[in-house]
């Protein structure tokens, strides 16, 4: 099967790609610069400059040359949205396989590090928080077009973590060795599942030649969450202790990591700082 990766110099859709070549398959990859083209190549997998932007067209050219296209992408909503427009109104009508890779955030609920009885099934309505509502309207958009000839579906995966992970789980370890210990937020009591890479990647390679039904919504998640429980304390972390800090507002809700860590002690290196919850539309974004 010939796939098109739309985001394959990425943590995932680099996963996903070198997956897919193992199990036989070909893949071409979405090269936004030259240097970029030139991993993809290194990697055996075929380039295609485009981009989600001015250079959108070629996308959609290489998607409608693949018998099946996987969106995993890191865009802004803005092109994340036109570019999910473009194709699922190309593919119309050829049968082809579309799977999007979203992500569990999208029920994303701002707790204060409180526990959330609220539970969702794949297909049941829920109000997602603005800062998720362009995902969940390009989750939708792609599932429409089911009704108009192709083989859409959406994958929600928890956060993702493994080798090369530059996301949440990757820096809940490296705060703990900076600032000796291990943060949580308010009461520690929200919590969220992490899946590792190497199930998401056997998750596509099962979806795309016919074991995913059209249409469908699939979360792949840990069978035990992480975090706390309305039964349990918050635990520490690789024998560091464990300290609660106050939520501060962020691009992730509650149940993410906070911007600012505690306070350093007189042998403890200053912490990181910025932005500690990854871009918008980051997969491992998502708890």
């Amino acid at each position: 099967m010939n796939v098109f990766i739309i985001g394959a110099t990425g943590f995932v859709g680099g996963h996903l790609a070198r997956h897919l070549i193992a199990e036989g398959h070909t893949v071409t990859g979405l090269a936004r610069t030259e240097s970029a083209a030139l991993t993809l190549r290194a990697r055996g997998i075929s380039p295609m400059a485009a981009d989600l932007d001015t250079r959108r067209a070629g996308a959609v050219e290489a998607a409608l040359r693949a018998d099946a296209v996987i969106y995993a992408a890191q865009a802004d909503p803005e092109h994340e949205t036109a570019t999910v427009a473009d194709l699922t109104r190309a593919l119309t009508g050829t049968g082809k396989t579309l799977i999007f890779l979203s992500g569990s955030g999208v029920l994303m609920q701002r707790t204060a590090g409180a526990w959330s009885p609220d539970t969702f099934a794949e297909d049941d309505p829920f109000l997602p928080e603005p800062l998720a509502g362009s995902r969940k309207a390009a989750e939708d958009t792609v599932l429409a077009a089911v009704a108009h000839g192709t083989r859409a579906m959406v994958v929600r995966p928890g956060l993702i973590w493994g080798p090369g992970d530059h996301g949440h789980m990757s820096m809940i370890y490296q705060s703990v060795a900076v600032v000796g210990a291990a943060a949580y937020i308010g009461n520690g009591l929200a919590t969220y599942s992490h899946v590792h890479i190497d199930d998401v990647t056997r998750l596509f390679g099962l979806a795309l030649p016919g074991a995913g039904r059209a249409g469908s919504t699939m979360r792949w998640l840990a069978r035990r969450p992480t975090g706390g429980s309305r039964r349990e304390s918050p635990k520490t972390s690789a024998s560091r202790r464990a300290a609660s800090r106050s939520r501060k507002p962020n691009r992730c809700g509650g149940r993410s990591a906070p911007s600012s860590w505690p306070p350093r002690a007189a042998s403890v290196p200053s912490p990181p700082t910025g932005n500690w919850v990854g871009s918008l539309n980051t997969p491992t974004c998502s708890p």
